[in-house]
């Protein structure tokens, strides 16, 4: 056979869950078939979510692992459809040290058909396989009716050499990759690139299949495509959103046919979409179906409460506005129209007789009395998270984090923090992109990402038309409101200029003489290491957050709590 077509099932899987994600690859598996595609192909440890961690140590884990793949296959032949190649990723064992292995298997005829193990194996970021996986020592191609189709994992095809190396020796007619790639700004034009230069290498086609989906603080933004082996694109699936494409694959034509291309999202749509879909399948997989978190009126919680409306709908979000002697009017107008834009449930608890209350024990003055505002803030948020079974959001935002510009046990608390790897001024730029996507018909509900399939859209009814969030909020000045006239400038550069600091410094590893030479002011870089260097203790205890930077906190950058070097 001369033509081959390819089911690329670009799926969202939950870690551990052999039962449902078994049930997934059938389905698909189904769908494929009936579409008349020989091979459907599926993510990096489809059957048992990625990443596992240290489940992979779990003997009993592996082994319910394989057995399920095997009644899969079993499955899929007694349905008729044996003769389907289904490639999908699970967690093998290597026989000779015991050890785990990250394993793509082919299910075919009613069997494990054979099996690839990924041989490259990273420890950098937000990867730790180097230290749960032995390494794969083989190459496999697989031979489909006469298409010899080259097998790789992920990270094989990122480092020179190894097996795509071995593969382009082979004379394949395709490179199949099966992935489970998490989301950075840019990164997709990255992966596209390296695509093309492994088509080049092994000379035939390139298939990227990408997983979907939140992962605690991981979010797989799918994207996956297919290239020429000139470098065309030839299929690109949506990001973001589950789905099944197909690549008809012709051995005898010099170059392939191009299918469906998926259109390219903007730069602001891609970033709102992850941190909205890492909040969503955040709740669903750790059982939540609503949130609650603090109304201040300013602009963070403004767009984590939108965030929240767009992942779960308005009606499950509890806004709590917590007004104190120092909350102006117009914060608390804003909080109570952005509850309206939104459709959330909204509640006022003012703090300040529990304030009073501590006062009169503790007598606190200053950044004292400051963090016990919002410490008291926290404990409500906490209490209506425990008495109504709702995810407590954090508000905080990169720049603060960065600067220790939070109260621990307070604005701090939380279970998930949307915005915890967006700079100040990215909030901004996300806030005033959603109210213009608002404008231009995209409803709450509506965003195109995993589980919104059955969610209806819910068309936005805000004070002001066509808007969700307050353009007040956006404007305004940014105020703690802890103490009478604060300005957040009082304490931090200003945001236009901290965040550029902030980017040098942790996402370039640039030090003090690098900020220097980079045109920065002696004062400014000073004040911001000593800040950023002194707040890695906060760091360590704030809520997962979605990673959508190159080099996010928790995850990419873990420096000494104590931290002398100002070099």
């Amino acid at each position: 056979m001369t033509q081959l077509r390819f089911a690329l099932a670009q799926i969202d899987t939950r870690v551990g869950d052999l039962d449902a994600n078994a049930d997934a690859i059938v389905a698909y598996a189904r769908r494929a078939a009936a579409e008349n595609a020989q091979v459907v192909v599926f993510p990096e440890m489809t059957l048992t979510g990625y990443p596992i961690e240290d489940l992979a140590f779990r003997a009993t884990f592996r082994k319910a692992a394989w057995d399920k793949a095997n009644a899969i296959a079993r499955q899929l032949a007694a349905d008729d459809l044996g003769g389907l190649y289904v490639v999908a990723g699970t967690v093998g064992t290597d026989t000779e040290s015991a050890k785990p292995r990250n394993r793509l298997v082919v299910l075919h005829d009613g069997v494990v058909w054979t099996g690839y193990d990924k041989h490259f194996l990273p420890n950098y970021g937000v990867f730790d396989e180097f230290r749960i996986f032995s390494s794969g020592q083989r190459s496999v191609v697989l031979d489909v009716e006469g298409v010899q189709v080259g097998l790789a994992i992920c990270e094989d095809i990122w480092q020179d050499g190894g097996p795509v190396a071995e593969l382009a020796k082979e004379h394949i007619d395709v490179l199949l990759t099966i992935n489970g790639s998490p989301y950075e700004e840019g990164k997709t034009h990255t992966r596209y690139d390296l695509a093309v230069k492994r088509a080049d290498e092994v000379k035939a086609p390139m298939i990227y299949l990408n997983q979907v989906g939140g992962q605690d603080d991981l979010v797989f933004d799918g994207g996956s495509f297919v290239v020429d082996t000139d470098g065309t694109l030839l299929e690109r699936s949506p990001m973001f959103i589950e789905n099944l494409s197909y690549f008809d694959f012709d051995k005898q034509a010099g170059h392939q046919q191009v299918g469906t291309i998926a259109a390219e999202m903007g730069r602001d749509a891609e970033v709102y979409c992850a941190c909205v879909l890492g909040l969503k399948d955040y709740m669903a997989k750790n059982h939540f179906s609503g949130v609650c978190l603090g109304l201040s009126g300013g602009i963070d919680s403004a767009l984590v409460a939108t965030m929240a409306a767009d992942a779960c709908g308005g009606e499950n979000v509890c806004g709590i506005s917590m007004p104190s002697q120092y909350s102006s009017d117009g914060s608390k107008d804003d909080a109570a129209d952005l509850a309206e834009n939104l459709g959330a449930h909204y509640e006022i608890q003012p703090i300040e007789p529990l304030f009073q209350s501590f006062q009169r024990q503790l007598n606190l003055g200053g950044i004292a009395a400051e963090n016990l505002q919002a410490r008291i803030r926290g404990v409500i948020v906490m209490a209506y998270s425990n008495s109504r079974n709702l995810l407590a959001l954090a508000t905080g935002n990169k720049s603060e984090l960065a600067c220790g510009y939070s109260t621990i046990y307070g604005d701090a608390v939380g279970g998930y923090a949307p915005i915890k790897d967006l700079l100040k001024t990215r909030v901004w730029e996300l806030s005033r992109w959603r109210n213009n996507a608002a404008q231009e018909g995209l409803g709450l509900g509506m965003l195109p990402i995993v589980g919104n399939e059955g969610m209806a859209p819910v068309a936005p009814s805000p004070s002001s038309p066509g808007k969700l969030i307050p353009v007040s909020s956006i404007e305004k000045e940014p105020s703690a409101e802890l103490r009478p006239g604060q300005r957040d400038s009082d304490s931090l550069p200003q945001y236009a200029l901290l965040d550029q600091v902030l980017a040098a410094y942790i996402e370039h590893a640039h030090g003090r003489a690098d900020l220097l030479s980079d045109g920065f002011d002696e004062t400014t870089v000073d004040t911001v290491m000593r800040l950023v260097d002194r707040a890695e203790w906060k760091r360590r205890q704030y809520p997962l957050g979605p990673k959508v930077t190159a080099l996010a906190f928790g995850r990419d950058r873990r420096l000494p709590i104590t931290n002398a070097f100002r070099e």
